[in-house]
């Protein structure tokens, strides 16, 4: 097998990836978002995308994924379209975003990647980590993280934030994107056990965050990612 174009090969160069996961209500967009403002004063180009989204095609995947009036109007997404789709967004933000930031020598800050599709569809919707693997494989051509944080909070209280910030947000802006919130308690307690999963499978690449005050997990990130860049001479 060829190496990817992804690599990181010595003497060339390149920016630096990172994702953050987690169960919806985790605080990853937050820590995610604070992160950008840190490596932005501090000089450091970054490029920050969420999945499914950042890209024309993106958003539009995005809608049909997400809200929760898709069925009414499409039918039931199978959990096969629904990964589907999840990589044909994954496909059009790495070509339209995600490389070219990676070759400018960004730090590209992704809100999600191919860890939820394993968590989500291949736990919560039980088509198992290998079929997603295998799917990541062949469309992602090999570009992994360089790290992902991972927000793995008390269980109870991330769901219930997530269900009470998405009831809200349909309140104020007239926009849902409940259809996963939908889901009931086993669904994502598969979720969780998939990142589990990941967590321990990748320990080099996953850095696993749980319950903590905002600030202290924020500057637990940052050392974290100082040292990684450090170490890729960013």
């Amino acid at each position: 097998m060829g190496r990817s174009r992804w690599a990181r090969l010595e003497g060339m160069a390149r920016g630096y990836f990172i994702t953050f996961e987690g169960l919806d209500g985790s605080g990853k967009t937050t820590q995610m978002r604070r992160l950008q403002e840190w490596l932005e004063s501090t000089g450091r180009e970054v490029t920050a995308l969420r999945q499914p989204g950042g890209t024309a095609l993106g958003d539009r995947i995005r809608g049909i994924l997400l809200d929760s009036r898709s069925e009414a109007a499409l039918g039931p997404i199978t959990p096969l379209a629904e990964l589907a789709l999840m990589f044909a967004d994954r496909a059009q933000a790495i070509d339209e975003v995600i490389g070219p930031a990676l070759d400018r020598g960004d730090i590209v800050l992704c809100d999600r990647y191919t860890d939820s599709s394993e968590a989500y569809q291949g736990g919560g919707r039980g088509l198992g980590a290998e079929r997603v693997l295998a799917v990541h494989a062949a469309i992602c051509d090999g570009l992994q993280p360089d790290l992902t944080v991972m927000l793995l909070p008390d269980f109870e209280a991330s769901l219930g934030r997530a269900r009470g910030r998405n009831q809200q947000h349909v309140a104020e802006s007239g926009t849902d994107e409940n259809r996963f919130e939908r889901e009931g308690d086993a669904f994502y307690r598969r979720i969780r056990v998939a990142y589990d999963a990941i967590a321990a499978r990748e320990p080099g690449r996953v850095m696993v965050f749980g319950d903590g005050d905002l600030d202290e997990i924020e500057l637990a990130v940052r050392t974290v990612v100082e040292e990684r860049l450090a170490g890729a001479g960013l």
